[in-house]
């Protein structure tokens, strides 16, 4: 007789151990089995409710995709450096979550010499290997005392004094090793001395000075996704110029600036990347200080040297990102000098040019650790002394 039908509940042989034959359960479902020994199946795909971080380090590294069950956006992890992560939006969505840094390149636009006057020249180094920097390219106005912000793809400086009070707002391309700056817009308001912060999207533009005697306290917003003029979005908690500019994920910052030369600030001031509205005093810097540079780690905002006139201070302190509060000392830049720019890669804060005197003005360009506090490092020289440039990074 043929056999025709088998009953496998009669092999005693169902399990999901080896040698062992699935069976469906009562209600015609397979058991549940490890995924890692299943083969041509896509793995190393995240659900959650809200977006990654760039502390959620994925066990798969690089290719993790993360999908965020309340907006629908999509994000691919594309660096998987340890709390340092980058995830790209690969949905309809726009917005990748990386660290502030950049990971290639610091750039110094414009500042002055001292003596001859306002510069137009853009200098680049490397974030990857000390050494002095390159000249890339030109401002398309020779000025000083401008702020920098920057896009994933641009490079922007705006306001300062060339020779007047300026409204300009530049961009220079990353894409390319020398490429000069391009006029794309204006600020609200012609602006001596103002800080810069980014977000994703938007570069803002914070404080400044209008006129000898007209102090800014407004907060300024350009889209990176099209050229055009400024919005102002807000005002900070006191009109200053000559602050210092930092970002983290979520919120910019100005800290420090003066009203006038003789009343600077120690003022930490905070404004929404989410929400367009006015900043508010989250702590104070260890004293009044000016003329400064701004940095950003993924955790920390950091200021370096500053003062007044023909003075300097070396000092660098750094605040949380995470809790509002006042700053801490955590180390010394190579030289006393003020009128200093900022750069920021994933790893370091960088310090270039500013002036001991009018003149003398300084061609330093130096590094400090984010990981662990202490002094800076001397790393090379820009192409040209000077002071009071606009610093950004790729």
């Amino acid at each position: 007789m043929a056999l025709t039908k088998v009953d496998i509940s009669l092999m005693d042989n169902t399990g999901t151990t080896a040698n062992k034959l699935l069976a469906y359960d009562g209600s015609g479902n397979l058991p549940a089995v490890d995924g890692s020994q299943l083969t041509n199946i896509v793995t190393g795909i995240l659900s959650s409710a809200s977006d990654p971080t760039i502390s959620t380090n994925p066990s798969g590294g690089v290719g993790t995709q993360w999908n965020n069950t309340t907006s629908g956006e999509v994000y691919i992890c594309t660096d998987a450096t340890a709390g340092a992560n980058i995830w790209t939006n690969v949905g309809a969505g726009s917005g990748d979550i990386q660290a502030w840094g950049g990971g290639s390149y610091g750039y110094t636009a414009g500042g002055s010499d001292g003596s001859t006057g306002q510069q137009n020249r853009i200098d680049r180094f490397s974030f990857t290997s000390d050494g002095n920097a390159t000249d890339v390219g030109d401002m398309a106005v020779a000025r000083h005392n401008c702020g920098g912000h920057q896009s994933a793809t641009f490079g922007y400086h705006f306001g300062g004094w060339g020779p007047n009070y300026s409204n300009v707002i530049e961009k220079v391309s990353f894409a390319t090793a020398t490429a000069n700056a391009t006029d794309v817009g204006d600020c609200t308001s012609v602006t001596h001395g103002p800080s810069g912060s980014s977000s994703s999207t938007y570069g803002y533009q914070q404080g400044g000075k209008q006129s000898a005697s007209v102090w800014l306290d407004i907060i300024d917003k350009v889209s990176y996704s099209a050229d055009g003029n400024a919005t102002d979005v807000g005002n900070l908690t006191l009109e200053r110029q000559q602050g210092a500019g930092q970002s983290s994920m979520t919120h910019g910052y100005m800290s420090g600036g003066n009203r006038n030369h003789p009343t600077p600030y120690d003022r930490i001031d905070k404004h929404s990347f989410s929400t367009d509205g006015n900043a508010t005093d989250v702590g104070n810097l260890l004293a009044n200080n000016d003329n400064l540079s701004g940095q950003s780690s993924s955790t920390y905002g950091y200021t370096a040297g500053g003062g007044l006139d023909n003075t300097g201070v070396n000092v660098i302190q750094k605040f949380s990102f995470s809790s509002d509060g006042n700053s801490t000392d955590v180390g010394d830049t190579v030289q006393t000098r003020y009128g200093q720019c900022g750069q920021s890669s994933l790893t370091y804060g960088y310090v270039s040019g500013g002036a001991v005197a009018i003149p003398p003005t300084v061609n330093y360009i130096d590094k400090f650790s984010f990981s662990t506090d202490g002094n800076s490092t001397d790393v090379g020289d820009l192409t040209l002394s000077r002071f009071s440039a606009a610093g950004f990074h790729k």
